[in-house]
């Protein structure tokens, strides 16, 4: 079962990629002084990101404890 394990080492790798590149894009929108409403536009974007970026990751996370119990 290496193959879920490297496979799942993967999906975290890109999950937690994923949300450094939200606290990137958050921390941008912060420094670009934006009003009220155009910063909840760029936040909620932001914050589907990183659930999404989230969900891989603890997909990931899943299949390599998967290929550990099975292998």
């Amino acid at each position: 079962m290496a193959w879920a394990i490297w496979g799942g080492t993967a999906l975290t790798v890109l999950g937690l990629a994923g949300l450094a590149w939200c606290i990137m894009l958050a921390l941008r929108a912060q420094k670009a002084g934006l009003d009220d409403d155009q910063m909840r536009a760029r936040m909620q974007t932001v914050v589907a990101l990183n659930v999404g970026a989230l969900a891989l990751s603890a997909l990931g996370l899943m299949l390599v404890v998967f290929g550990v119990v099975i292998g």
